[in-house]
């Protein structure tokens, strides 16, 4: 998926600032929202050229600033190509996270799902009956056998789960299970309450 990037470097003046140099911070934003860190570089502000986003003049040491700074933008591009390339998550915070080298904590769906069923078997007769609960053990089978079937895994990262992945596990349950049409569409509901949960723990 396609997303609109755009990288800023800016001086950022410290509180009580009065004078001297100033350091360079870059700013990602990525769909409106947007992260920020210190390229650890300064420069005066008399020198700082804020529509070209580097610093003015013809010296080494500018030369070199300059050249740290365009490496820098090249290394964030070269991220948000490789997280788009994997399908990845792409915001400012999983742009950065990745030029930094900092892997994003991966939520797995099997693991989700274990841990609801896990809890909703402590709460039968109270919250939830034998049947209720069988039906979501079905779902765990299900959606492993679909996991090792479709991807070659045990398990999936949340995050990757979109219209596609749904409409493949659709799929899957009307020809590889068989499952009739109400069938499906009690299954389908049970998974987006997997989901829901997903999205109401971000």
């Amino acid at each position: 998926m396609k997303t609109k990037l755009s990288l800023l470097f800016y001086l950022k003046k410290p509180k009580n600032y009065q004078k001297g140099p100033v350091p360079i911070y870059l700013r990602i934003t990525v769909e409106s929202k947007r992260t920020e860190f210190t390229t650890g570089r300064e420069c005066e502000p008399s020198r700082w050229n804020a529509v070209a986003g580097r610093v003015s003049g013809a010296k080494e040491a500018v030369k070199s600033v300059n050249a740290y700074l365009g490496n820098l933008e090249q290394q964030l591009l070269d991220a948000h190509a490789a997280l788009v390339r994997d399908s990845a998550l792409t915001t400012a915070e999983t742009i950065k996270n990745k030029f930094l080298g900092i892997g994003p904590k991966q939520r797995l769906l099997m693991v989700v799902i274990a841990d609801h069923n896990e809890r909703m078997k402590i709460l039968i007769g109270q919250e939830y009956t034998i049947g209720t609960f069988k039906r979501y053990k079905v779902l765990e089978r299900h959606t492993l056998t679909f996991l090792k079937s479709h991807y070659n895994t045990n398990d999936f990262d949340i995050s990757r789960i979109d219209f596609a992945f749904i409409a493949d596990y659709e799929f899957y349950l009307r020809s590889v299970r068989k499952m009739g049409n109400n069938a499906v569409v009690k299954h389908l509901k049970m998974f987006r309450k997997i989901i829901n949960i997903c999205l109401g723990n971000g």
